[in-house]
């Protein structure tokens, strides 16, 4: 995020996206849903390309939701989702999430997916959804935590690729393992009424593996990361063709299974 001079790990290639375009309020946000009621305004912090964001406008329809995020070029991605599903309720503006550009109480719901674990400072983040969200409403927070990430059969390149990644992402001046870290954050925040959860993603059908596994082997070599490590001097080009055939190949294993492990918040204001 741009307050911070973090820089986000993973970029906007079609692999990336493949990923994102993937993700539902179902299979993202199931721990928010029960506390979503038609009329509420919402804000979606780190809207991405927007499927979880148009998900979400559906079920607080006809509350207002506004989409945010770093750039133009960024929030475009959600714009056409938007166009595509026909929804005209959504407002879409470009914000740090350090700095909202809104005014304090204005919202129902403040909702971040996959975003903490990507800015300089999660908890002056957490604490500007905080002023913006309304007395009696909710900060809702999920993230990933990849050091609790875990697959069979034990396959050495994905064990490349975890280190790998942990490290870039760290070198961008994010937290990886933010999952865990959730809560803490949150307290340091100032929020006392704190729900905290986890859940997975599993990837274990030959499908899922398939198209997990194809996606990160893309990933590894095409998106931004494959350029930040590369520049870096933390893994070469051969190192990460062996790492995108290692995930080819943990995919093509009939007993290949993986589980990727999230933490999330809902914080009552």
């Amino acid at each position: 995020m741009t307050g911070t001079n973090a820089v986000y790990t993973h970029g906007h290639h079609e692999s990336v996206l493949r990923s994102h375009r993937w993700r539902t309020a179902e299979n993202s946000a199931a721990y928010l849903l029960e506390h979503l009621r038609p009329g509420m305004s919402l804000l979606d912090v780190g809207c991405g390309p927007g499927t979880i964001t148009a998900d979400l406008a559906g079920r607080v329809a006809p509350g207002r939701v506004t989409a945010v995020e770093v750039s133009e070029r960024a929030l475009d991605l959600a714009r056409a989702e938007a166009g595509r599903r026909g929804l005209t309720g959504i407002a879409f503006a470009v914000a740090d999430a350090h700095a909202l550009d809104l005014p304090d109480d204005t919202f129902d719901v403040v909702h971040a997916h996959q975003v903490l674990q990507h800015v300089g400072d999660p908890v002056l983040a957490l604490r500007e959804m905080r002023r913006v969200c309304r007395p009696g409403g909710v900060v809702a927070v999920r993230d990933s935590d990849y050091a609790a990430f875990t697959w069979f059969p034990e396959t050495p390149a994905l064990t490349e690729w975890l280190d790998l990644y942990r490290g870039t992402a760290r070198a961008n001046g994010g937290e990886p393992d933010a999952g865990r870290r959730l809560l803490s954050w949150a307290r340091r925040a100032g929020f006392a009424d704190i729900t905290a959860t986890s859940s997975t993603w599993c990837f274990a059908t030959p499908e899922d593996r398939a198209w997990w596994g194809g996606m990160w082997a893309d990933r590894v070599l095409e998106s931004d990361m494959a350029r930040q490590v590369l520049a870096s001097g933390s893994a070469t080009e051969e190192d990460l063709r062996r790492i995108s055939q290692g995930w080819r190949a943990w995919a093509a294993d009939p007993d290949g299974w993986l589980s990727l492990l999230h933490g999330e918040l809902i914080c009552r204001v």
